[in-house]
């Protein structure tokens, strides 16, 4: 669990002087006030569900990805930290120009006054990535991981590449992109924002040949995180031709394409369309100049709240309460959400991937964490049916029904664990294997339940029958008339027997072997009964066996009762598995659907506005790109996988690879199959 130290500074309740509404200036102050005025105590016992106190606290920011000359490491404490953590994060990195104040806005979010260094001189204090989880303050059960990068541009770097792959994996490993900047966004703030027209040479969507440079951009959209710019001591009035503009408008001003097409013109506006193109949620906050005093600057931590201008400390709230509100859950392709340890697996993924010399690539890095995550999924699930089992089957049950339900219950929670942390099992490989898994564990309780029932029969049975046997051993039953005393007293064995609860499913198994072992015992007991005709000691050898063949018949008709039960308890297994996948698959599908239609949607507006713009080449280009796109999304209706076919080859491996008897249970399945249930 994440605890996190506690800090009493509040924001100033202060009008916004850029016509903010009363109403979005008052819920950003509420919950910025709700969030750094926590209870002072040391430390506070805020935690994280699904992690443990001792392993993950972080009482100040630790570095996740080292930036040395020759090549990047991550951070195996930070690492050790996002694989205790399994709720789903949200994830903000900032980057920007070094001594630009990006360090500030994070420690604001962490509802700290310190924590990221903030420095003082012309150094650069952050190198690397440093990374800090707190507990989501509006959010409940998820974690804030905010990401502070090294400053772009530090002039002590050797190598300038070394700030682009920073860029990029601020880009791949956030769910809202924060990029700080000073004064204005003029030419020259988006001209130091080249980086982001580098992005299609250092990010892949998709390990497919063909799908390198544009064709790879064309999906950055499906994943890339949202957009805010920060412009930090801006001093501009936020007008337009005289017309007040809100924040956002003057970004979306500033981004507008210039017309023209000579070299700088072309150069100028590739970062402005690459924003466009890659970030459809863009948002801005300006800020004014935090004070007035310059030495105060140098230690900005440390300056009281109160002390800080007001118009500083309101734009502050309301950046902090838009991150709280809106910063999305980190996801990947396909709706696939991102926890602390998948998280761990995509920052190691990637700067492997980098340092190795190739391009960090989405798919690449989906699957790779999709083999880990399924594996997890997989043995989650079949400890979690393994000691569910344990837990509830009071062995020996009365019947192997009584076990069955049991098992359907504890089957049934496994799926839905797999089933819920599992994704891209494409083979259904992984699902084959936990009903492999889950078959042989349930062949072992079925295996202890009858060795119980044994061992617990066996016992009772010797204890009713200590009188008989002690009977026999002394020869009492040897005498005239012993035969029929020898009757009555196995019969009271058998009725005593018969009064012992819950004996199990080998209850008439025991019973017939103990009574098999009489015949011999009996049969001398009867010639050695003067009292009787040798016709009447016919007729009782007779009766004695016609006894035994029902004996044997009871126990043959329970093992068909019971085999009967285990088809069906298949059946059952067939339909829960097959419910579950097929609902699955439908969320799944629908996930698909979405992401389309969102990046649909943003490729026909950023069409329409290059058309209102005049730059009608680049909306014919953007056209080509609707159309593949469209062409896709009804392909991908047209092929999407028959739910009937995709139950009937999983059925067929695990008939093949899990069940005993698959011949004999084929017919269950395809009974199933052709019930109606798709």
């Amino acid at each position: 669990m994440v605890n996190m130290p506690c800090s009493s500074h509040r924001p100033g309740a202060v009008w916004s002087t850029h016509g903010r509404s009363l109403r979005t200036f008052v819920m950003g102050f509420l919950l910025i006030v709700l969030w750094t005025s926590r209870e002072i105590c040391d430390p506070c016992t805020h935690t994280t569900k699904g992690t443990t106190a001792s392993e993950s606290t972080m009482k100040a920011p630790i570095c996740l990805v080292e930036n040395s000359k020759e090549r990047m490491m991550v951070n195996p404490k930070a690492l050790q930290i996002l694989n205790n953590i399994s709720q789903p994060v949200v994830v903000v990195a900032i980057v920007g120009l070094y001594r630009t104040g990006k360090s500030y806005l994070l420690n604001r979010l962490a509802g700290q006054r310190h924590g990221f260094p903030l420095g003082s001189t012309v150094r650069s204090e952050t190198k690397g990535i440093w990374m800090w989880c707190v507990p989501h303050p509006s959010k409940p059960d998820h974690t804030l991981v905010l990401l502070d990068t090294e400053g772009l541009g530090d002039v002590e770097k050797g190598d300038p590449k070394n700030d682009s792959w920073i860029f990029a994996l601020a880009v791949l490993l956030s769910s809202t992109f924060v990029y700080n900047s000073m004064h204005t966004i003029n030419h020259q703030a988006l001209e130091q924002l080249h980086y982001v027209t580098e992005l299609t040479e250092l990010i892949k969507a998709k390990s497919s040949p063909g799908t390198d440079g544009a064709g790879s951009a064309a999906e950055f959209v499906s994943f890339f995180p949202d957009f805010v710019w920060t412009v930090r001591d801006f001093a501009l009035e936020l007008k337009l031709n005289e017309r007040v503009i809100t924040e956002d408008e003057y970004l979306e001003n500033a981004l507008k394409l210039i017309p023209g097409n000579n070299p700088k013109i072309l150069n100028s506006n590739m970062p402005r369309e690459c924003i466009r193109r890659f970030f459809p949620k863009r948002k801005c906050f300006v800020f004014d100049r935090p004070t007035s005093n310059t030495k105060d600057l140098f230690h900005l931590e440390d300056i009281p709240e109160d002390q800080l201008e007001g118009n500083f400390r309101v734009q502050s709230a309301n950046f902090c309460s838009y991150i709280f509100t809106h910063a999305k859950t980190k996801t990947l392709t396909e709706g696939i959400t991102v926890t602390g340890n998948r998280l761990g697996t995509l920052v190691v993924t990637y700067v492997d991937a980098i340092n190795s010399g190739a391009v960090p690539c989405l798919e690449n890095a989906v699957t790779m964490l999709a083999q880990r995550e399924n594996a997890a999924a997989l043995q989650w699930a079949a400890d979690h049916y393994s000691q569910q089992m344990a837990q509830r089957a009071r062995l020996p049950t009365d019947t192997l029904q009584e076990l069955l339900e049991v098992h359907t219950a504890c089957e049934s929670e496994a799926i839905a664990i797999f089933m819920e942390h599992s994704f891209k099992d494409d083979t259904r490989e992984f699902h084959r294997q936990l009903l492999v898994a889950i078959e042989k564990k349930k062949e072992e309780f079925v295996l202890q339940n009858e060795e119980a029932s044994v061992k617990y029969c066996q016992a009772e049975l010797s204890r009713v029958s200590e009188p008989l046997m002690e009977s026999i051993s002394r020869g009492i039953f040897s005498v005239t008339g012993g035969h029929e005393l020898y009757l009555e007293a196995k019969k009271k064995v058998e009725q005593e027997y018969e009064l012992v609860p819950r004996k199990g499913v080998k209850a008439n198994e025991v019973l017939q072997s103990f009574l098999q072992q009489q015949v011999v015992t009996e049969q001398s007991i009867l010639q050695a009964d003067k009292a009787l005709t040798a016709g009447e000691k016919a007729i009782a050898a007779e009766r004695a066996m016609k006894e035994a063949a029902e004996q044997e018949m009871l126990v043959e008709k329970q093992k068909q009762e019971e085999l009967e039960q285990k088809m069906q308890a298949q059946e059952r297994s067939f339909r829960e598995n097959m419910a579950q996948l097929k609902e699955k698959m439908e969320r799944e599908q629908a996930d698909l659907v979405r992401e389309h239609e969102r990046m649909l949607e943003h490729k026909l507006q950023l069409q329409e506005k290059m058309l209102n713009e005049g730059f009608q080449k680049k909306s014919e280009d953007l056209n080509k790109e609707i159309i593949q796109l469209k062409e896709e999304m009804e392909r991908t209706n047209k092929e999407k996988p028959s739910v009937f076919s995709l139950i009937l080859d999983l059925v067929a491996d695990f008939l093949i690879f899990a069940l005993p008897g698959a011949g004999k249970l084929l017919g269950a399945g395809m009974k199933f199959l052709t019930s109606g249930m798709v």
